[in-house]
């Protein structure tokens, strides 16, 4: 074989190598990516779920607190009890809002700042609102619930309501202590993790894993 025959099969054979790298680069790429996009599958039922269960809640507490507007803390317990549905919808909405905005067709890096614009939201917004408002809520339910019954608790045992107001304090107390510890003992992804949920944490990890193999492959 003469030498310009060597070279020219050599390129070939680079040049197909190169062609083969890049193949498999590309089917690397979308494998994560449909991992990734798969992985947010169960957050996206779990919001439209939300929002079935937050109208329920709605059109439950609506007629309630309607009912009930000659009686300030059972008008009021029954609207928080509707607003707390609302805020349901409103936050399920804005987390399907955030996920349907993910473009997976730009670059790793855009898609990375696109999931962390929901999982700042999720963090930094909506886990903190409804772990707060979630430690007082019980106690307009619990109105309600006996109303319904008959019994006006707030009328007949101001006490006991605000005996369940303080352990509502005391149920935010709590929650502060369990965040300010996992802060402390270096648990701080395990909460960052129990705030974004499962499906974000798992798609941020597909996406990690893709921007890893780029760096190492343009390296």
């Amino acid at each position: 074989m003469e030498l310009d025959d060597f070279k020219q099969a050599w390129q070939a054979l680079d040049r197909r190598l190169e062609q083969q790298h890049t193949l498999n680069a590309l089917l690397y790429r979308e494998t994560r990516l449909d991992k990734a996009r798969r992985s947010l599958r169960p957050l996206v039922w779990g919001q439209r779920l939300q929002i079935v269960a937050g109208v329920c809640v709605m059109l439950l507490f609506a007629p309630f607190w309607l009912a009930h507007l000659d009686k300030l803390h059972l008008m009021l317990s029954g609207l928080a009890l509707h607003v707390y549905g609302l805020m349901f919808v409103l936050s399920a909405a804005r987390n399907l809002y955030l996920v349907t905005r993910i473009d997976y067709a730009e670059q790793v890096l855009d898609i990375q700042r696109q999931l962390s614009t929901l999982q700042a939201w999720r963090e930094r917004v909506e886990w903190p609102v409804f772990a707060i408002i979630g430690c007082f809520i019980w106690v307009p339910l619990i109105l309600v619930i006996f109303a319904w019954m008959g019994a006006d608790v707030w009328a007949n045992a101001p006490i006991v309501v605000w005996s369940w107001i303080a352990s509502a304090f005391g149920c935010l107390l709590m929650l502060w202590g369990i965040v300010h510890w996992m802060r402390r003992s270096g648990r701080e992804r395990a909460l960052q993790r129990s705030k974004s949920g499962k499906s974000v944490y798992r798609a941020e990890s597909e996406l990690d894993e893709l921007a890893r193999f780029e760096r190492e492959g343009l390296a």
